[in-house]
């Protein structure tokens, strides 16, 4: 396996076939771990490809770990760039991640699995919404103590993978599941009910690509 460095966009067609099937083997089997055959015959590739390219083989789960969560991360950031109210952008957030889960299953599927216990995984769900909390609470926007800040975290955090794992075992709709999360999460952080349901139900923009 190649390492992922550069943006998912600029990957080759190989390098992109390779990760897909780690993904799909990491989700599928709950291991962090795989082996050069099981990953060929996985993506369709001659096991000369991944050796080729001299790849660590052991550190591929972390690899693609990072790299998941960079790309996410950017895209969000970008998506997000002209919305400033933290309630706003929690809720928005939020939804971008389970509506992704419902139109990318196998990413969906490695979230929900590896997301409360892979540090890496755990800094994909955390980063943004920490920054969102932490200027809720300095311009008194939502209702929360400083110290509470990391409770709130964990329990975000696990109510978007329940929502997740709602999606792509089917039994929610993406819509359903991710405006329900956002409500009730805004509504745990002393936002109105009226204005959590509005800021729930918004129409969601488009994620941003991610640029080569």
């Amino acid at each position: 396996m190649p390492r992922m460095h550069g943006t998912l966009a600029a990957m080759s067609s190989a390098e992109k076939r390779i990760q897909d099937a780690a993904m799909r083997l990491f989700a599928e089997r709950g291991v962090t771990q795989v082996t050069v055959s099981e990953l060929a015959e996985a993506a369709g590739v001659a096991r000369g490809t991944i050796y080729n390219r001299k790849s660590d083989v052991g550190t591929l789960f972390e690899q693609l770990a990072t790299r998941l969560t960079e790309e996410m991360t950017t895209r969000i950031d970008a998506t997000m760039a002209g919305i400033d109210d933290p309630a706003r952008r929690i809720a928005t957030g939020i939804r971008l991640f389970v509506r992704r889960a419902h139109e990318e299953p196998p990413w969906g599927r490695f979230v929900a699995r590896f997301g409360a216990t892979a540090p890496t995984m755990r800094a994909l769900l955390a980063a943004g919404p920490s920054r969102d909390l932490e200027q809720g609470v300095r311009g008194r926007r939502l209702v929360l103590r400083r110290e509470q800040i990391a409770a709130a975290l964990a329990m975000m955090s696990a109510s978007v993978l329940g929502a997740i794992v709602s999606v792509v075992d089917g039994h929610q709709t993406w819509r359903e599941a991710g405006s329900t999360t956002a409500e009730l999460f805004l509504r745990a952080l002393g936002v109105p009910l009226d204005e959590a349901r509005a800021l729930s139900k918004e129409e969601l923009p488009p994620l941003e690509a991610e640029t080569q």
